[in-house]
């Protein structure tokens, strides 16, 4: 196991789950829905968690999606991934996109239906609907130079030059 590296959590909701890993080895801590929201096909919403954290200087904390809500449901975590910094001391939020189209709206769903379900979704309060992991970030230095041509080595192309096979 990893060094444990320590972040100071405040609970600033009722009823709030802290979060955690789910199993050993886990890179990232599933983080929990904090109230009952609604996300209609199209809408992006910020879903609180209910705690704050105070993120050591030099590390970030990074929101990702949880592979199952990606596959079953056309919920997307939309800055993914995002980045808290370390002197972000409010609530943490969740920005939250349902990519159905709006002609399926009359429908609703929660996170655990099965068959990625295009509709309205509910998610409940204690919904593990994201997770954190702790990344360490190193200070860029910018050393300004005629040309970056002969350093290091050029893959050559971008956006899509590689193809698919």
């Amino acid at each position: 196991m990893g060094e444990k590296v320590e972040v100071f959590l405040e609970i600033c909701r009722e009823g709030v789950v802290i979060p955690t890993y789910a199993k050993d080895g886990d890179a990232g801590m599933d983080v929990c829905a904090a109230e009952e929201i609604s996300i209609a096909p199209g809408d992006t919403v910020i879903i609180p968690t209910g705690i704050k954290l105070a993120i050591p200087e030099g590390y970030e904390i990074q929101v990702r999606p949880r592979s199952g809500i990606s596959y079953k449901t056309p919920l997307r975590i939309s800055n993914s991934p995002g980045t808290i910094d370390s002197g972000y001391r409010d609530e943490l939020g969740i920005i939250m996109t349902n990519t159905s189209d709006s002609q399926y709206s009359d429908q609703t769903f929660t996170i655990d239906s099965k068959g990625n379900c295009k509709g309205t979704y509910i998610l409940r309060k204690g919904d593990r609907i994201a997770q954190i992991v702790l990344q360490v970030v190193p200070k860029m230095k910018f050393t300004v130079v005629d040309s970056v041509k002969d350093i290091g080595s050029n893959r050559g192309g971008g956006f899509g030059s590689t193809g698919v096979r």
